[in-house]
């Protein structure tokens, strides 16, 4: 005889009704939850690609099942009947993220149907920092001009070919990266710092902003010109520009960087999580 399964794990799309839920769920964890924090800040319904665990009224987890699967809440039971769920459709996400802990019931329950993996990040540290950073600002830090694309796609490029073996110009997505790093700009997301010929020494992005946190991504040095001291007086000009918008700023690092979780240390970033990537 089957089991039933339990009506806590049941997995279904959510509605309309579930946001105040959802909401409550993204904000239990909110630096954590900034990329889907920021997505729902200005939503009346929920996207096709937000699933639920748990019947009407009794939402205990959730993730997005975009372009990177973003699961938000719950604990074991949860993870697994989402895991199963997912495991019986095609994979169409490029990467997931989440806290190491639900990617450790997440990902062994998953791989069998969406691995192998590229690359495992098991232990990404979350850090935060609510007010001024502990250095000064570099003055030559400032937003990327919409006219320098092409001298700041292959600093933005170089991030990907350096960790994960990538080259985000070259193949059928060079359009859409392309695209994805313009919109940035546009955005006022983009900082950068060149040299006296205009060429990018440093740069990094705001990748979300939610009512909690702006969450920086892509924090990048020039190979010739890291040990110099750059990044720490760099790093504080992003701390202030992103403190314009939100009331703290986050991101997370891989722990074996050492170098950059020296900089973040002095600029006075405080851990408040771990999380896991999965890459595909």
């Amino acid at each position: 005889m089957t089991a039933l399964r339990p009506a806590s794990a049941v997995v279904r799309p959510l509605v309309r009704a579930d946001l105040p839920a959802l909401r409550a769920l993204v904000d239990a964890e909110p630096y954590a939850n900034a990329a889907l924090s920021a997505r729902l800040e200005w939503v009346d319904a929920p996207a096709r690609e937000l699933l639920g665990v748990g019947e009407p009224g009794a939402l205990s987890a959730a993730c997005y099942a975009g372009g990177t699967l973003l699961p938000v809440g719950g604990d074991p039971v949860a993870w697994t009947a989402l895991a199963d769920y997912l495991g019986r459709h095609p994979r169409s996400c490029s990467s997931i993220v989440g806290p190491a802990e639900t990617l450790a019931v997440l990902w062994p329950r998953l791989s069998p149907a969406w691995g192998p993996a590229r690359a495992v990040r098991d232990r990404q540290l979350l850090l935060v920092l609510d007010g001024p950073a502990a250095v000064a600002p570099d003055p030559r830090v400032r937003l990327a001009r919409p006219d320098e694309l092409a001298r700041y796609l292959p600093a933005a490029a170089a991030i990907f070919d350096e960790e994960l073996g990538i080259a985000p110009l070259r193949g059928p997505k060079a359009y859409a990266y392309r695209s994805r790093v313009a919109d940035l700009i546009a955005a006022r997301r983009a900082l950068v710092r060149t040299d006296r010929r205009g060429h990018v020494v440093f740069k990094a992005e705001i990748a979300a902003i939610s009512r909690h946190t702006a969450q920086v991504q892509g924090v990048w040095v020039r190979p010739d010109r890291r040990g110099l001291g750059i990044g720490s007086g760099a790093m504080a000009a992003v701390v202030d520009y992103a403190l314009r918008l939100a009331p703290t700023v986050s991101l997370y690092v891989n722990d074996f960087n050492a170098p950059a979780r020296r900089v973040y240390d002095r600029l006075g970033m405080k851990s408040v999580g771990i999380l896991s990537t999965v890459l595909f």
